[in-house]
């Protein structure tokens, strides 16, 4: 049988585009958290109120993002998509315009629930003017803005907020925001579906569920996770809020799906349709991104928190460390796609997940040294071309296996898994990483025979954090502690936070590892094309099968 007729190449514009459009989301964000002393500085405010406005932004996002894909649907992708560019840029600019906390707070909101819009649609541009290799490379690209955002505001947020100011940074979002409305023009319209009914009570089930979920798991650190403590704003019997919300949050999540199951089996109108997880194939393509993004998103914070806590690098100093392992994101979300014609996806996930672990355990045995140490920066390139090739890996497969009428969708789920993971991630090991370094405080102390007793009461080892030797030296002042004790303090915290952090990393690392059984199932072949129907819509919607195994692969031969 002859080769199959290659597709004909589509103009790159949409994907300009898109990837403009998906900096001027990220960038956004990014340019927020550079930014935050001479925010805290204008506004009069405490870092915390910068930290909760990027989280009112993430919560709005996870929670209006499967509503968004269906607005997109029902009112036109592209009109949908020009509302909220313009939209975002009033917030970019109200956040500029900032005299208050408050007025911060709303404008991170509203630019959150807008992005629930423009990310649905970004997936949409791609599926509906791209195929086969255009398509493959088109998500790589879209994947690789997200990290080329984060480099950009370190070089220009960053310079902006020590020389003419912070608001700058905002200033040139509302005009990147203007540029990409223009742009959007241009872009060939998407067939609005008038008749497409909202299902709004699956949209208020799915909002709940993810503000309890992010709630819940961001409060299991300053809240307790298992007991109250004294930050928690309220506690039942003792108990802490943050696991109570946990539960409520995954409660809510068993009846969401409880719900759309019986709307499909009834073919009624539904906010998410499970056809994008039909298979165990594409279950399977969920959990590896579930699990990369939780295990990157996680490191992400240990690395930061390594070269600020323990070799006491100014913030600037950190964002510069870091920019090899962004850099190594960026490339390989970019290039992954020449790998699609000559190896299946289940092949790739495998040896991305393998190139993390190793990585990860790399930088837990290196990681004593200085930051420049030769095997550190090759652990953290080693980290980021793995985790940057499965992360755009996964999205590609499971775009790739699902219709074009469902690629709102597949965009609105990419989205969800994303922001909730990535929550996850850094929640669950911080707690994790604290309750490590409690417990070698702890042990440390009690067989050293310089720390007393009387010393050991003195100081609250439930209350344990991440703490610089300064810090640590003024906590002990407010105690009996002698100069000898002070000293020995002093080197078990410096020990105990690093075996911490070592424990941490090595833990994600064998997550890393694990993940190559979910991996094992996604599928052996990549679609060439998308289909262009549904499938019909039945009571089976779900089923275990792995079909897409026999999908012919990109570039293959039939």
């Amino acid at each position: 049988m002859s080769a199959p007729t290659a597709a004909p190449r589509t103009s790159w514009l949409p994907l300009i585009v898109v990837v403009l459009t998906q900096i001027q989301a990220s960038f956004a964000v990014n340019a927020l958290t550079v930014s935050m002393a001479g925010i805290t500085h204008d506004l009069d405010t405490p870092a915390t109120s910068v930290g909760t406005a990027i989280t009112a932004g993430t919560f709005a996002m996870a929670a209006f993002i499967l509503l968004g894909a269906k607005v997109g649907a029902r009112f036109g992708t592209r009109r949908v998509f020009q509302i909220a560019l313009v939209i975002h840029g009033v917030a970019m600019a109200g956040v500029m315009l900032a005299v208050s906390p408050g007025m911060l707070f709303v404008a991170q909101a509203a630019s959150g629930a807008v992005i629930a819009l423009i990310a649905p649609a970004l997936t949409v541009f791609i599926a509906t003017n791209y195929s086969g290799k255009q398509q493959a490379t088109a998500i790589g690209l879209l994947a690789a803005a997200i990290p080329a955002a984060g480099v950009l505001a370190l070089l220009i947020a960053g310079t902006f907020a020590t020389t003419i100011g912070w608001r700058y940074s905002f200033a040139l979002v509302v005009a990147l925001a203007v540029i990409n409305l223009l742009l959007s023009f241009r872009l060939t319209k998407v067939a609005a579906q008038s008749a497409l009914a909202i299902d709004w009570t699956g949209a208020i089930i799915a909002a709940v569920s993810i503000i309890l979920l992010s709630f819940g798991f961001s409060g299991l650190a300053p809240w307790g996770v298992l007991l109250a403590t004294d930050g928690a704003p309220f506690d039942i019997l003792g108990v802490s809020p943050a696991p109570i919300l946990v539960l409520l949050g995954l409660v809510g999540g068993q009846i969401f799906f409880m719900w759309i199951r019986r709307r499909q089996r009834e073919k009624r109108p539904r906010i998410f349709d499970l056809r994008v997880l039909r298979s165990g194939s594409e279950r399977a393509i969920v959990a590896c991104m579930a699990i990369m993004l939780f295990v990157g998103t996680a490191a992400n914070f240990l690395l930061p928190l390594y070269m600020q806590v323990v070799q006491g690098l100014t913030g600037i100093e950190t964002s510069f460390s870091i920019i090899p392992y962004t850099l190594s994101i960026f490339l390989a979300s970019t290039f992954v796609a020449t790998l699609y014609s000559r190896f299946a996806p289940k092949q790739i996930a495998i040896v991305g997940f393998v190139v993390v672990a190793a990585a990860l355990t790399l930088l837990t045995f290196t990681i004593r040294g200085e930051w420049g140490q030769f095997f550190i920066v090759v652990g953290l390139i080693l980290l980021g071309l793995g985790q940057g090739s499965i992360v755009a890996l996964v999205f590609n497969t499971l775009l790739s296996s699902a219709p074009k009428e469902l690629a709102g969708d597949v965009g609105a789920w990419r989205g969800l898994v994303h922001n909730l993971s990535g929550s996850v991630g850094i929640a669950v090991i911080s707690v994790f990483a604290i309750g490590v370094l409690g417990t070698l405080l702890l042990g440390s102390a009690k067989d050293s025979p310089v720390i007393t007793e009387q010393l050991i009461a003195e100081v609250n080892f439930d209350n344990a954090n991440f703490i610089t030797n300064s810090h640590l030296k003024d906590v002990l002042s407010a105690t009996s502690a002698t100069p000898a004790q002070v000293d020995k303090a002093v080197r078990i915290n410096e020990e105990a936070r690093l075996h911490a952090l070592q424990i941490a990393l090595l833990v994600l690392a064998g997550l890393s590892v694990l993940a190559i059984v979910p991996a094992t199932r996604m599928p052996g072949r990549l679609r060439d094309e998308l289909p262009e129907k549904l499938e019909p819509d039945d009571n089976d919607a779900i089923d275990d099968t792995d079909a897409d195994d026999e999908l012919i692969p990109r570039g293959g031969r039939a």
